[in-house]
């Protein structure tokens, strides 16, 4: 028996499907909360923040794999990961979100 720490790629999957499920809300939650902020008549500041939770979403989407690949390498390689950048997308993603959801209730009022 081994005394890996790891199992051989399944932590790797674990760990990419949560990313791609906190990138599919981002972009879809954005794009549908910044549609209904323009069908609304919602404060421009509103759109553009869900807008940029979208943006933010698809980057991370668009990153998934290569992430994936790096980590697989640097997990059976022994090197040390970093998410540096894809935690930056995913919080500036959410913080926009807030924004939106602010702007959205303030102009409700």
């Amino acid at each position: 028996m081994s005394a890996e720490i790891w199992d051989s790629g399944l932590q790797s999957e674990r760990t990419r499907l949560a990313w791609v499920r906190t990138a599919v809300a981002l972009s879809t939650g954005g794009l549908g909360a910044a549609g209904l902020a323009v069908r609304h008549g919602l404060p421009t500041a509103a759109v553009v923040a869900f807008a940029l939770a979208a943006l933010c979403g698809g980057v991370l989407l668009i990153r998934t794999g290569v992430r994936f690949r790096r980590y697989q390498a640097a997990l059976h390689g022994g090197k040390p990961l970093d998410a540096g950048l894809d935690a930056l997308f995913a919080w500036l993603g959410t913080l926009a979100v807030v924004a939106g959801a602010l702007t959205f209730v303030m102009s409700v009022r």
